[in-house]
This record gives structure tokens, sequence and C-alpha cells, in this order.
């Protein structure tokens, strides 16, 4: 089945979201987007609860879809945050993630899957990863096994200029000096689950896909935890992060310049096509 990704939705998506979404100095646009995403899943068909919890005596909530629901087995998560750090209106960081995010669910919504899949859009990521910690946790009590976990974090920004790629010490020899692909991080214990989804996602015509395995939690390169993924990762559930690799390659990361106008919307559609085809095809 082909994957037909409406770059004109994820456009009006990211129209949507772009703006200050911090619990300090934007909540009214943050409680916007928390009901556009609410309504948006909604409109696809997709069941969504709230799933509270307490920050500092406050309650906020994440946004949890579920499809599939009469499939037996363990769940898959995919997941984005949608909240964005104090002075920056967010974007690569994280509106890209949440509008692939949505465009994903519409689109599997109507498509076969062979596990239970949870649209999960995490509140309070930039805080240490708040929302995503609680259902890391929540799912742990409850005794539930994760079969996949793939956050989205960053994905619309590419640069095909020769030197416009970074990375942490001691990978620049191993990986392209080009920032016009995509990331796939796993750990070692989710490293079967990064082999099949990166394979996956090479498929997608002109999308290039790079893949990296870490040991343990993470700790010896402390960037790659810099997500939703890194709760999982710490209870030990196989998960991954996909990424353009933030502040290694986007020179608007955390600023006030991450605008709608830096983004390259025909790479997100290609990363969007990408997961769509993961989650269907590359999780079993």
């Amino acid at each position: 089945m082909d994957v037909q990704v409406d770059k004109q939705r994820l456009r009006r998506t990211l129209e949507a979201l772009v703006g200050e979404r911090n619990l300090f100095s934007g909540q009214r646009h943050l409680a916007e987007v928390e009901s556009f995403i609410e309504a948006e899943l909604q409109s696809y068909g997709i069941p969504v609860e709230s799933d509270w919890f307490s920050y500092y005596g406050k309650r906020y909530r994440n946004i949890i879809g579920q499809i599939g629901s009469h499939l037996r087995g363990s769940p898959a998560v995919l997941g984005a945050h949608f909240d964005s750090v104090a002075g920056a209106p967010g974007a690569d960081d994280n509106g890209s993630g949440v509008a692939v995010l949505l465009e994903s669910a519409r689109i599997l919504a109507q498509s076969p899957l062979r596990s239970r899949l949870l649209i999960c859009a995490f509140n309070l990521e930039e805080l240490n990863m708040i929302g995503s910690t609680h259902l890391a946790k929540k799912l742990t009590a409850a005794g539930t096994a994760v079969e996949a976990m793939i956050s989205l974090e960053m994905v619309g920004y590419a640069d095909s200029r020769p030197g416009s790629q970074r990375y942490p010490a001691g990978l620049r020899w191993f990986y392209p000096d080009r920032g016009d692909f995509i990331g796939v991080i796993g750990n070692f214990k989710s490293i079967s689950l990064m082999r099949r989804v990166a394979r996956t996602m090479r498929q997608v015509p002109a999308l290039a896909v790079e893949a990296l395995a870490v040991p343990g939690k993470g700790e010896l390169i402390p960037a790659v935890r810099l997500s939703d993924h890194s709760p999982f990762w710490d209870l030990g559930y196989p998960a991954l992060m996909i990424t353009d690799t933030a502040f290694f390659r986007n020179p608007h990361y955390h600023s006030p310049s991450d605008t709608l106008e830096t983004l390259n919307i025909d790479f997100m559609a290609k990363v969007c096509q990408g997961i769509i085809r993961a989650v269907r095809d590359g999780l079993t």
C-alpha cells in the first residue's frame, strides 16, 4: 500500500502549533495546542484519553490516542512532545515531531496494523521528560510490555551543504557531513528494532537514513538521551529516537528563530512516509 502524506496538512498543522508553548511563558498557547491535538486525533476517529500527572502541585496531561484497540498483544508507542522552551516558537522543536505524529496517526488509523498503537503527545518534555517519564512508569506499574517506543524529536530541518552536520565526539568519521538525512537512534537493547525501522524507512525514495546504536542507556553520549525515548530506555523498554539531530545541525535550536520558514516540508513528508511504513511494516 502506497503512503500518501498530505504536505499541505503538515504545513497547516505547523501553523497551528508554532508559537511559544511553555508553562512559564506560553501557558495559553500550550493549552490551545493540547486542545488542537485532542480534536485532531478525535477527527480521525481515534479514541483519546487524557493522561494526567502532577508537577509542582499542578496538574498537566499527556494526550493519548489508541489505534487498533481490538488487537491483542503488547502495544507500540509513537510519541512526540508538544511543549517548547521559553522564548522559542518551537517549529522544529518540536512542532515538526507533532505534525508528523498527527499525520502518521491520520493515515495509520485507516491502515491494517499488527499491534495496538498508542499515539502519545507528551507534555513538559523540555523540563526533563516529565510527561513521558510519567507514562513509562505508569506502563511499568501496570505490568504492560511495550513492543516498541518511537519518539519523534525534531524532524523538519535539513541542510545539504557540505559541513552542515556536526556530531558528538568520535562520530564524525562514520557519518555524512551533510545534514540532509534522518537519524534513527537506539540503544543496544533496541538494536533489532533500530535495524528494522531504519531498513523500512530507507524504502522511501530519496530519504537518507543513518542509524546509531549506543551502549546502556546512552550515558556515554548524553545528547542521545534528550527526548521522550530515554525514560523508556531507563525502564528497559525497546525505544528509538527519530531525529534531524537537533543542535548538531539546526542553528535555530531553542531560539526565537526556530520558525516555520526554516523547515523543509518535503523532507518532513518523506520522514512521515518512513514512520508510517515503519509502524505498519517494520515493528514485528
